[in-house]
């Protein structure tokens, strides 16, 4: 058997990456706010599905969180709960 599967891996994203997803969650969640969208559910569909036709165009928004890989979104969100909740 494998001894790599007995272990846990650790995972750290780079803090500069995570300063630029802050400002890309930022203006999706305002670009969505704007054109009267519930951001938080619309930011939700897109991580579930991958589809990015749930963010709007507007002010460049679908394509801003495209840059993102869906992963380092989530681990952003988590980031940003687990700071204000838990420490």
């Amino acid at each position: 058997m494998n001894d790599k599967f007995n272990e846990t891996m650790k995972f750290e994203a780079p803090k500069e990456k995570s300063v630029i997803i802050s400002g890309i969650i930022k203006s999706v969640y305002e670009a969505l706010e704007k054109k009267g969208y519930d951001p938080k559910n619309q930011i939700i569909g897109y991580i579930l599905s991958g589809d990015p036709t749930y963010i709007t165009s507007h002010e460049n928004a679908r394509n801003m969180i495209r840059q993102i890989d869906r992963d380092e979104l989530l681990d952003e969100l988590l980031d940003c709960y687990l700071e204000a909740r838990v420490k």
